[in-house]
């Protein structure tokens, strides 16, 4: 059995603003950092193995803020190397990761930053105040580019394209820690998530539609074999 927790990042600048935000990278808002905590204090009981986030700072505040509750006693370590140019005593140059640990394993908790793991693009949209969008094109329009599964607003990403790049690196860089006994927590975004749910819980193109996932508040399933259970008390 393994634990899979998911959050959506908490409030952000943009979100308290009405803003389409997709691939910008604006903070959390104050609202934003008190829901990462109050969701971390809600999960700071679960074990977790391994933190996945992606590079949008808004998901990597909520998993180091919603972290800072953990009981773990582990240090969540970011495993992005960090490459110097550096001169060896033969006079070689040659790239060495500074950010490298030799302490033991056991004190960290391992974070990966993954792109794949972004919210969607809204191409045109981003940065567009959502009200004046639907002013200016119409309430249904709007509509339709935001909930719909496969219409992208223009040069931008659908829910369907969104899945495209999440679901094969849920596959092939969760999946596997999850089936082998790994706890697993993810801070990511609406959309990222909706797509790894939609998979898991099987729903249909048209049952995603109406699927809302909260900020800063946890999901938890829980995986015995290749079932999946969601917690509702946990």
């Amino acid at each position: 059995m393994s634990l899979l927790i998911l959050m959506r990042h908490g409030q952000s600048v943009w979100n308290a603003a009405n803003l389409f935000t997709g691939w910008v990278n604006v903070p959390l808002s104050t609202k934003g950092i008190d829901e990462a905590l109050e969701g971390g204090r809600q999960i700071s009981h679960l074990s977790i193995d391994e933190v996945h986030t992606s590079t949008l700072i808004r998901a990597q505040m909520t998993a180091m803020l919603a972290l800072s509750q953990h009981n773990g006693g582990t240090t969540p370590v970011v495993q992005t190397p960090q490459m110097v140019e550096h001169t060896s005593e033969s006079g070689d140059i040659e790239l060495v990761d500074w950010s490298k640990t030799n302490g033991p394993a056991e004190h960290i908790l391992p974070v990966y930053m993954a792109a794949e793991l972004n919210e969607r693009m809204y191409g045109d949209l981003q940065g567009l105040n959502k009200q004046e969008t639907r002013d200016k094109f119409g309430a249904e329009q709007v509509k339709i580019w935001r909930r719909s599964y496969d219409v992208p607003p223009p040069n931008g990403e659908s829910l369907e394209l969104t899945a495209q790049r999440t679901l094969p690196y849920f596959t092939s860089a969760i999946l596997p820690a999850l089936d082998s006994g790994k706890n697993i927590f993810v801070a990511a975004h609406g959309n990222s998530l909706r797509s790894v749910i939609m998979d898991i819980e099987g729903l249909s193109r048209e049952e995603v539609l109406s699927l809302e996932v909260p900020t800063g508040t946890p999901i938890v399933y829980e995986r015995i074999g290749k079932a999946w259970n969601r917690l509702h008390e946990f």
